[in-house]
């Protein structure tokens, strides 16, 4: 997938638009719908219409052909811009899948004129979406599977078959750049630790606890490199100050960077984040850690992934914060039993 300005963007018989989602792990999860569409239109051209930050990591996605930036932050309305926007598209698409269940998600498709517009119920969008499919949760509990769903044909069995695992590309060449950049080596094996979490405090394991894994990871000769973007930063900090000898990374890599530092990982420790959807669609070795959220919905999708949850009476909450202030359903997950199951998966690999 090449991100081009819309004037290189020439239409074939059959284009798509899709409107994505603002989230990491939900547009990594989109993967699975623009796998669908190919599967059952093979010459189909997909756009994705999505925030400027995941732009380079569609360009990870084979299935996509252009990215196109939203120039409207997530939550704000700006008709002015949606409206020059929409005109700019007239023309160019048959169809449009709107992911986000919002109205105002569903305003540009409908004023660029394109013709079929598919998406769920949601947010009085009579009108605006006229190719309205109703979302059974309980035959498709999966997001992936949802959104595999709408490119299918209106009257398609749903729900009834596996979605497509979302996955990712890696460039090799840049994964070159980053360890002559960041001066790492990957010589020992390397876990990468994943501790951040967009959504709030209640789905972050307790950054002591990674440390503690961090420093029984060191203690047997395992490189420990700590990913997440600059509003990681803290805590990653706080984690290598605890863990003489790891690396924090965050906020000194873009996303498409951490995609391909996360494949050159022997395994990762992820709380339940977009991240963690990233190196389920690399396969790499995953122990994902789930509080306060659950993996019925959004599950990391790959073999190579383990769900580590206590599963306490109180949880999930889905609550940004803990409302019972103690936040046991991650602060209780001992580290040294993740730590014993890496040193056993890398126990071939680790030198003599």
């Amino acid at each position: 997938m090449a991100s081009a300005s819309l004037s290189e963007s020439k239409e074939g018989a059959d284009a798509v638009l899709v409107v994505g989602p603002s989230w990491v792990g939900d547009m990594v999860m989109a993967s699975a719908l623009f796998q669908t569409l190919r599967a059952q239109r093979p010459n189909v051209a997909i756009d994705v219409l999505a925030p400027a930050w995941s732009l380079p990591l569609l360009e990870r996605m084979p299935e996509v052909r252009h990215g196109i930036e939203m120039p409207v932050g997530h939550g704000r309305l700006a008709l002015g811009t949606r409206w020059r926007l929409a005109r700019s598209l007239r023309g160019r698409y048959g169809q449009a899948i709107v992911l986000p269940g919002s109205l105002k998600s569903a305003l540009i498709p409908a004023w660029a004129g394109i013709a079929r517009r598919t998406g769920y119920r949601g947010e009085h969008r009579w009108g605006l979406i006229n190719d309205m499919r109703r979302l059974d949760p309980a035959a498709m509990p999966l997001m992936v599977q949802r959104y595999a769903a709408l490119g299918l044909e209106t009257g398609a069995s749903q729900g009834t078959a596996p979605a497509p695992r979302p996955r990712l590309g890696v460039d090799p060449a840049n994964q070159q750049r980053l360890l002559t950049r960041l001066k790492l080596s990957p010589n020992r094996p390397v876990v990468a630790l994943l501790p951040g979490a967009e959504f709030g405090p209640s789905k972050q394991w307790p950054a002591e606890h990674y440390a503690a894994l961090a420093r029984a990871l060191r203690a047997a000769d395992v490189e420990v490199w700590v990913l997440g973007s600059a509003k990681d930063a803290a805590v990653g900090t706080e984690i290598t100050n605890q863990a003489p000898g790891t690396v924090n990374l965050c906020g000194q890599t873009t996303l498409v960077d951490a995609v391909d530092l996360i494949a050159l990982a022997q395994a990762c420790v992820s709380n339940d984040s977009g991240l963690m959807h990233v190196a389920a669609a690399l396969d790499a070795p995953l122990w994902a850690l789930f509080g306060s959220t659950s993996p019925e919905h959004t599950p990391p999708l790959s073999d190579q992934a383990r769900v580590i949850r206590l599963g306490l009476t109180c949880s999930p909450c889905f609550k940004r914060v803990c409302p019972l202030g103690h936040n046991r359903c991650l602060a209780d997950l001992a580290p040294q039993p993740i730590a014993s199951a890496i040193l056993e998966r890398l126990a071939g690999r680790l030198p003599a």
